[in-house]
């Protein structure tokens, strides 16, 4: 297996073969096996582990309600505790799948563990930086700059609603690198509009837990007049935007910003009308396809990929006819500038000391 080099144009061509590669599944599909190994709630978070799942399911040309290759070709393993993540993974790998799929960083250890005990075994592994294996391929996201799209978006459109010193909220799942990028992204994308703008933290420390969300958001939202929540934190997110939905069908002029696919429909009140403004898009559908299609063909590469703006893996989504077409327009420059680096947004991947420092600036809850 050969090293792989992060080359954005080398991705883009990658993904063009990816979906050519696809219109010949509809016609013959493929028949590797792959498990998809979940973390937290599995792939009915409605979020991140339901985009690798549609990714999963784009590869073998099957759809929602519809899989004929379920069972026979790939299936699910839900690792619902962390510490199972070794038992589980190793388990799956003795089964002797072409390829395993792990989602969420919560399986890092565990993967750079139980990779080396199966060196002939391929695993992909989204949201991990698993080193030094021969055998795994990493996809790692900029979080931080998409992330940076829906904190700009939320506060414009607040200016474009009239609304005066607004608030704004994060809730975060199991505290960790990767979720303090989205917090990192969203605090400096609100600030670049509100430089003093008050924001809420709260961390549920937990994938599936919505009714604890949902309690946080009730308090941000009635009692700090929060105008706009952004939650990473899986199936627990959930919970936000219900919160978000109970008070726009009273009439109050609150926000939930959806996280990892578009959450549109999830905030669902009324005719073509959604609590939540925009979503924070990852496309772990596009890595979990891309790594399929490698595996499939027998050109599996190795290492680690961080996929950003530049490769048009992560954004910000305009489903919302809420979202006024003014904020649209500058979004779409100030997303140009990201990716020429006009704009630096900080991570703690890539500045550690600075995102930090944006961290230590919000309200604890």
């Amino acid at each position: 297996m050969s090293s792989l080099v992060k080359k954005p144009l080398f991705f883009l061509a990658c993904i063009l073969m990816v979906f050519s590669c696809l219109s010949c599944f509809r016609q013959k599909k493929p028949t590797m096996t792959t498990r998809l190994v979940t973390d937290g709630p599995g792939i009915n978070d409605r979020s991140f582990n339901a985009a690798a799942w549609e990714g999963m399911l784009a590869f073998y040309g099957d759809e929602r309600g519809e899989e004929e290759g379920f069972g026979v070709y790939y299936d699910v393993v839900p690792c619902r505790e962390t510490a199972q993540g070794v038992s589980v993974l190793r388990q799956v790998a003795m089964d002797e799948p072409d390829l395993i799929i792990s989602t969420g960083f919560v399986l890092e250890k565990a993967i750079a563990y139980v990779a080396p005990m199966f060196p002939d075994q391929r695993f992909l592994c989204i949201d991990c930086n698993v080193e030094n294996a021969s055998n795994v391929l990493n996809f790692m996201f900029a979080a931080e700059e998409g992330s940076y799209l829906v904190g700009v978006a939320a506060a414009l459109q607040a200016q474009e609603e009239g609304v005066q010193n607004p608030n704004f909220g994060f809730i975060g799942g199991v505290r960790g690198a990767i979720i303090e990028d989205f917090e990192v992204g969203y605090i400096e994308g609100i600030r670049s509009i509100f430089p003093d703008a008050t924001v809420y933290e709260s961390y549920i420390e937990d994938w599936e837990k919505p009714e604890l969300a949902a309690k946080v958001a009730k308090k941000w939202y009635d009692d700090y007049e929060v105008y706009a929540i952004f939650s990473a934190a899986g199936a627990s997110g959930n919970g936000t935007i219900a919160q978000a939905v109970a008070r726009r069908k009273q009439g109050k002029n609150v926000w939930a910003i959806g996280v990892d696919r578009d959450q549109f429909e999830e905030g669902y009140y009324g005719v073509e009308k959604s609590a939540v403004l925009t979503s924070m898009i990852k496309r772990v559908d596009i890595a979990v396809t891309y790594g399929l299609t490698r595996a499939n063909k027998g050109t599996f590469v190795t290492g680690t990929m961080v996929l950003g703006l530049k490769e048009g893996a992560v954004g910000y989504t305009t489903t919302n006819l809420d979202l006024a077409s003014s904020v649209q327009k500058k979004l779409s420059g100030i997303m140009a500038s990201i990716i020429t680096e006009h704009i630096k947004v900080y991570s703690v991947r890539n500045n550690a000391r600075e995102a930090y420092k944006i961290l230590q600036s919000v309200v604890v809850q």
